[in-house]
């Protein structure tokens, strides 16, 4: 009986999880744009409509849901320049841990401004 699993078993560290999340954000990006896509394209169809479809998305619901957007976007796009890195460049795959670090941090510093002005916004009413 082996002492180790068999086959291509990977125990989740920062490159695992990492691509975990690039791909929930992409696909999460994809839908974004998707809907944005076709509720723009209504503008063409009516007039009318693309202003009562605009008017359901002023609602704190959407508002957190623009939160989750613009950290999905924020994630996403620092992520793929740490894999652009790891890549292209000789040294990327020994300093994966750090470039991961440096994405968090980055995320962070970015993201928490936003969501501070954002929710401000969103429920004071402004």
């Amino acid at each position: 009986m082996p002492s180790k699993p068999v086959g291509t078993l990977y125990r989740g560290h920062e490159g695992m999880w990492s691509w975990v999340a690039h791909r929930i954000t992409g696909v999460g990006i994809f839908f974004f744009l998707l809907v944005h896509v076709l509720d723009t394209a209504l503008v063409r169809v009516s007039p009318e409509a693309y202003n009562e479809v605009i008017g359901t998305y002023k609602n704190p619901v959407v508002g957190l849901m623009e939160v989750g957007l613009v950290g999905a976007i924020l994630f996403h796009a620092f992520n793929g320049i740490r894999l652009i890195l790891i890549d292209f460049w000789a040294k990327g795959p020994r300093h994966q841990r750090k470039l991961m670090i440096g994405v968090g941090v980055v995320w962070v510093l970015l993201f928490v401004p936003f969501v501070i002005r954002h929710l401000s916004h969103v429920f004071g009413g402004e």
